[in-house]
């Protein structure tokens, strides 16, 4: 059974992977791009089966406009893919206030907003799924990147809460988490502050060779997406989908560690709570 997906940011990357499997296998695909005539190769092989939207996302008024236009002009969508975003990497006073607002909208408000212009579609039609392209950034922190895992973990938090805000709609809601693949991330998706001599040899210095070396990255882009794709059919749709044995190292460390800083905190913890004997009724 043929299925419609909407993906933003399928010019390249996991959304270009993810649209050409879906297209070759008899899927429709509404996708969207920043630069016109970057996925023109698509519309001529796929014809009327590839609907294209021209969207900027951190134009918020204009991701409604395209998501209200594919419903519109599609019918119904099944799966929507939120996928389009970018790394911006270098210690948090590297980057410049604009660096850090682009950023933010682009990966955080932009991911939502796109949720929320397609929900009042997806529930009209009494259901569908919705997949958020994350990154183990989103689960783990590393120096160098606080602006990055600023947008991924805020992106972590709205979809989780989501999940259940919609699922009585019969909407459910998938977190992707993949490690580093073989895409042109480092390059064209990939972007630094003014290193600042200060930080010349601290670990948030460290994420500066990812512009300039061919750092080896395990994930193919492929296998990826063909695992995001089999995702859709899952019942109950997976929360999360840890993908790459870098994301998994790389999550459950993280989730261990703090674990270990909380655990112990648990009699501390309670010392703040209010003593039962001193509570006041209110009805009194």
């Amino acid at each position: 059974m043929t299925k419609t997906w909407f993906i933003t940011g399928v010019n390249s990357g996991i959304g270009r992977e993810l649209a050409e499997q879906l297209l070759a296998r008899g899927d429709r695909v509404a996708g969207t791009v920043r630069r016109q005539g970057s996925v023109d190769d698509l519309r001529d092989t796929y014809g009327d089966r590839f609907w294209l939207g021209h969207l900027d996302i951190t134009d918020l008024a204009r991701v409604r406009e395209v998501v209200d236009a594919a419903f519109g002009e599609l019918g119904r969508i099944d799966v929507v893919v939120i996928n389009a975003g970018y790394g911006l990497f270098g210690a948090a006073e590297e980057c410049t206030d604009e660096q850090m607002v682009h950023q933010i909208t682009t990966n955080l408000i932009g991911s939502i907003q796109t949720a929320r212009a397609a929900l009042p579609h997806l529930r009209a039609q009494g259901g569908g799924r919705i997949i958020q392209i994350s990154s183990v950034a989103g689960l783990a922190a590393h120096p160098g990147a606080s602006l990055y895992h600023a947008g991924k973990w805020g992106v972590e938090g709205f979809m989780e809460a989501l999940a259940g805000e919609v699922a009585p709609f019969g909407i459910e809601v998938t977190l992707v988490e993949p490690g580093g693949a073989r895409t042109s991330f480092a390059g064209s998706s990939l972007r630094l502050g003014r290193p600042l001599a200060a930080y010349d040899g601290t670990p948030a210095a460290a994420v500066r060779v990812f512009k300039d070396t061919a750092v080896p990255l395990p994930g193919d882009p492929a296998k990826v997406a063909a695992k995001v794709i089999d995702s859709a059919a899952q019942r109950p749709a997976p929360m999360r989908l840890v993908l790459g044995s870098d994301s998994y190292q790389g999550a459950t460390a993280a989730l261990r560690n703090r674990l270990a800083h909380i655990e112990p905190q648990r009699a501390g913890a309670a010392e703040t709570d209010a003593d039962t004997d001193t509570t006041t009724d209110a009805t009194t």
